[in-house]
């Protein structure tokens, strides 16, 4: 199941109707600066392992792939930043790669 969910965050990268959403990972972005970043891997963690759950319906996994993009999405953020980039760059930078990918 983990594959499906990691599959299926992926796909919603991918997808032109894309759920990665910037004023969300600003958000995830912002409570990694606030907290820890760690909170972030661990949610990753969590949402991985809930979409192993056999009761699982399509619809959920797909919401618990949106999650996931996004988390990943800030972590890719976050990278950025700590190699020097500002905020605004990092964030920039991360949807054109988003966007450029789609359709690929």
């Amino acid at each position: 199941m983990i594959a499906r969910a990691a599959q299926k965050a992926e796909i919603c990268t991918t997808q032109k109707d894309t759920p990665v959403r910037l004023p969300l990972i600003k958000h995830i972005n912002e409570f990694a600066k606030k907290y820890d970043e760690d909170f972030l891997h661990e949610t990753i963690m969590f949402l991985e392992d809930l979409a192993d759950c056999s009761n699982i319906k399509d619809e959920e996994l797909d919401v618990i792939g949106e999650l996931l993009s996004n988390t990943y999405g800030a972590l890719e953020v976050r990278k950025d930043i700590a190699e020097g980039k500002s905020e605004r760059d990092a964030l920039n930078a991360f949807m054109k790669r988003v966007t450029g990918s789609i359709g690929k």
